[in-house]
């Protein structure tokens, strides 16, 4: 079992941790954001965070939404954190829902999660107007996080917090000193998918602080660090990492104004991390790369990174300082990027450590709370997401010879279950408490996980050699120009599968590395690229076809390949 390596506060829910938290960093700053006025900030402490939860939670209660539902649903914003732990930790079950949803799927979620009152911004004023006249939901409370006052049937944040303030400061400690039972449903997430294949995953307050210590024990934040947060706040990986961790450790929190904005945003807030998922870190480093080789200065970059790595033997660190230049563009403070959601290209994940910025990997899923594993800032392993949490266990079950099998897991971060939905819970979590994470992985000697793709996209061929497709795509992403790939086995006659690649180019980019962007020219130099990536495979591995398009592929809205719907395409 994995040992902690940092020292870290324990808690039993996320009240306590508040608390604590609000004892411990109270006068730092929680949040920093811009406000109307241009050049201007608004700086708020975490007192003054909490202050704001309190004051919420006990209008909440006196509203009548006590033990209820409520759903919140707006870009990351400064409110969105205040609706969140207003309704966790003394009102009820907390729903965050997709952003980014079409109207329909919001409203069957809606009524999938039973949610009686709903928080959003002006952005979803059309759509909860549409619910409001259909009358098909169990909503009686629709909150506006942008409302002055209270608007006939809607009812002003502002208002509320206003109303909450007086009522505690009258002596209404209903909210304040109300207990948190961390075994039940606390929180509900819906899984990514379409609206009839996503499960409304169940999740307790002991799952979430279990994930929060764990993360605390291997990946060290301090009150002096400030967060971007960039990655929607509805999706589990950025409100376990980017938010309640960053809270619980006393740092900093700021919201990145789009992906055009990462650099601006960075210098502007001096940003020291952020967490994302991997097709931005690649393009990111892509990014630094090309800028350095426009300037002339790659071989003196090379060369710095050899002197680097030589000197880190001996335990002498002179990153920061020799390649100061590229670190400005990002601020001049960043030093801690953590990729999760898919697997992250080792050129990117070495690079930006051989630049000075800690690159590290973590793994999970939503029913994990979502943290299972991750690399740490002392030990890593290229390729790898590190090791399991300490408070977890894993293991391969049925291994493939190459140790490749499903990697399950088990431990006090794992969900409570899906709700209203005992099958499915029963397809995922067995007798016995393992979670099927429905991934295939292998384990090293030393503990180190690699995942190797999804259960449910390997591509058997008849011999029976295991293509994974995710493995493959890396490689491919790696040819100059290449954005993103998708890798899939085409039936053919005789039973077997053609391994092929849809690529997709950068139309800038490729056009100055190979002087055209032609498609049939370009498609035929592209497969003499992948024809170099197919001799460093074993035969049954070999890419034989390839389609490229400058369209991005199809994802969720995390950035995940929609695959079954990939699939669709290449196969018109």
């Amino acid at each position: 079992m994995r040992k902690p390596i940092h020292k870290f506060m324990e808690f039993t829910d996320l009240k306590d941790m508040l608390e604590k938290s609000g004892k411990a960093y109270g006068d730092e700053i929680a949040y920093v954001f811009k406000t109307e006025e241009e050049g201007k900030f608004k700086q708020i402490t975490h007192k003054e965070f909490r202050d704001d939860i309190n004051y919420l939670g006990t209008a909440l209660i006196n509203l009548g939404l006590k033990g209820k539902r409520v759903a919140v649903i707006s870009d990351n914003r400064y409110e969105w954190g205040v609706d969140y732990l207003a309704v966790a930790t003394g009102v009820g079950v907390i729903v965050p829902l997709d952003k980014a949803l079409p109207d329909n799927e919001i409203e069957s979620l809606i009524i999938r999660s039973e949610v009686e009152g709903i928080f959003y911004s002006n952005k979803y004023d059309t759509v909860m107007n549409k619910l409001k006249e259909q009358n098909n939901t169990n909503i009686k409370y629709f909150i506006s996080m942008d409302l002055e006052k209270n608007q006939d049937d809607i009812y002003s944040q502002k208002e509320l917090m206003k109303k909450g303030k007086e009522l505690l400061e009258s002596g209404n400690r209903e909210f304040v000193d109300c207990k948190i039972d961390n075994e039940a449903m606390g929180i509900m997430l819906f899984t990514s998918g379409t609206t009839a294949m996503s499960k409304a995953v169940a999740l307790s307050h002991k799952n979430i602080c279990s994930n929060l210590m764990d993360i605390a024990s291997v990946i060290e934040l301090t009150k002096k660090d400030r967060m971007l947060s960039f990655l929607p706040l509805h999706h589990t990986f950025e409100c376990t990492v980017g938010f309640l961790y960053p809270i619980s450790k006393g740092c900093s929190i700021a919201f990145c104004e789009g992906i055009r904005h990462i650099s601006e945003n960075a210098k502007q807030y001096q940003i020291t991390a952020m967490i994302s998922v991997p097709i931005l870190y690649e393009a990111m480093y892509k990014r630094i790369m090309k800028e350095i080789e426009k300037k002339g200065k790659l071989e003196k970059v090379q060369k710095g990174i050899k002197i680097s790595n030589f000197l880190l033997k001996f335990g002498i660190d002179i990153r920061r300082k020799l390649f100061k230049e590229v670190l400005d563009n990002l601020g001049g403070k960043a030093r801690l990027f953590v990729a999760g959601g898919a697997a992250l290209a080792p050129e990117a994940e070495k690079g930006f450590n051989e630049l000075g910025i800690t690159m590290l990997q973590g793994y999970g899923l939503t029913e994990s709370s979502p943290v299972i594993a991750a690399e740490d800032d002392k030990y890593q392993r290229l390729g790898s997401i590190g090791k399991a949490f300490p408070s977890l266990d894993v293991k391969i079950h049925e291994q493939n010879e190459e140790g490749i099998g499903e990697l399950l897991v088990k431990g006090p971060s794992i969900m409570i279950g899906y709700y209203s939905n005992d099958e499915a819970t029963k397809e995922t979590l067995d007798e016995e408490g393992w979670l099927h994470t429905g991934d295939l992985a292998k384990i090293d000697k030393d503990g180190y996980i690699f995942i190797s793709g999804r259960k449910k996209y390997v591509i058997v061929l008849k011999n029976g050699k295991n293509i994974y497709p995710e493995e493959l795509e890396i490689l491919v992403n790696d040819i100059k120009g290449i954005k993103e790939s998708f890798v899939y086995g085409k039936p053919e006659n005789d039973g077997d599968y053609k391994i092929c690649a849809k690529m997709v180019y950068d139309k800038e980019l490729v056009g100055k590395i190979y002087g055209t962007t032609d498609e049939e020219k370009l498609k035929d130099i592209l497969w003499q690229e992948v024809k170099k990536v197919n001799k460093t495979m074993p035969a049954y591995k070999y890419i034989k076809e390839i389609t490229i398009t400058s369209k991005e592929l199809i994802k969720t809205t995390t950035q995940k390949i929609k695959r079954f719907e990939e699939i669709k395409t290449v196969n018109k």
